[in-house]
């Protein structure tokens, strides 16, 4: 899963959002580490959509008029984000225990 998605259903995780709201979260979220244009957040949101991971709960107009589409996760999203998770979770383990039981004055240069 691409860090982009991964913090797109984090960030639903927490409920549902709408799009602008999404990319906001999304750069909170990631500590600036991710930014969204609108036109990549809704292409992901379109493809997370159509791979059931997220569903369009409603929408609504906003004060100025325009259509507000709001999003939130699905159980197969929230099972996705469950597995990814804990797939990071142990490689950051993985390389915690290896940093921790590694040399101690960092990486040994290997010939080519």
């Amino acid at each position: 899963m691409q860090e982009p998605t991964f913090v797109i259903l984090t960030v639903l995780a927490d409920g549902e959002q709408h799009g602008y709201g999404i990319m906001r979260a999304v750069e909170g979220t990631s500590r600036g580490a991710v930014t969204l244009r609108p036109g990549t957040l809704y292409a992901a949101l379109d493809r997370l959509t159509l791979e059931g991971l997220v569903r369009v709960s409603r929408e609504e107009h906003s004060p100025g008029g325009q259509l507000r589409r709001y999003y939130d996760l699905t159980p197969a999203g929230g099972d996705a984000l469950r597995i990814e998770a804990e797939k990071r979770r142990q490689l950051a383990l993985l390389a915690l225990r290896r940093l921790r039981n590694g040399p101690a004055t960092g990486a040994t240069a290997h010939p080519a």
